[in-house]
């Protein structure tokens, strides 16, 4: 059965095979898998540093991560930050519908988020140097830069498997899971 966004029967249906996941798999966790969105979500909603920057930040944040078919991301991937006022209500996968439509839409290549989630490149400054589009308005994301930072070290404390360290054989069967994943979850 497929669930549609956006209901409450696919947030519960999503928050549980996050919960479950998290129960049983170990990291590191797979970039963008349901484990990894729990632990970085988690991560961020325990951080008081994170809370304080952000207070005044009212939008979603979605990045979006261009196809790259040669690490197996067949498909381009939306992943939503809902953030108010230095809290977190969410990190999810979103439908490209939804994705598109968030107050602040930052897009790059596979390889440039890898890049921003190990640290080696600064978000804002990717988005000044047109590394990163941004739909948006960029002088707010530049005074809440700080806070984006924090955003960046949090997600580099998730222990992530990226997609290009995984061998063929790993992509090839991690393939069936993201096919469920997109069929369950409407994505």
């Amino acid at each position: 059965m497929a669930y549609t966004y956006g209901t409450k029967e696919w947030e519960e249906a999503f928050d549980a095979l996050v919960r479950d996941l998290m129960e049983v798999e170990r990291p590191p966790y797979i970039m963008g898998t349901p484990a990894w969105i729990g632990t970085y979500q988690k991560l961020i909603r325990g951080d008081e540093t994170y809370r304080n920057l952000a207070k005044g930040w009212e939008g979603s944040v979605v990045i979006h991560i261009l196809p790259e078919p040669a690490v197996g991301l067949e498909d381009d991937m939306y992943l939503m930050l809902d953030l108010w006022n230095g809290e977190c209500r969410s990190v999810r996968l979103v439908p490209r519908s939804i994705g598109e439509e968030g107050d602040y839409v930052l897009t790059a290549d596979y390889h440039r988020w890898k890049q921003v989630m190990t640290g080696e490149l600064d978000a804002t400054k990717g988005m000044i140097q047109g590394k990163i589009k941004l739909k948006g308005n960029l002088p707010t994301i530049v005074r809440y830069a700080k806070a984006a930072t924090r955003l960046t070290e949090l997600v580099g404390m998730v222990d992530t498997v990226f997609l290009d360290e995984m061998s063929p054989e790993e992509v090839e069967s991690f393939k069936p899971w993201v096919s469920f994943i997109k069929e369950e979850f409407s994505l």
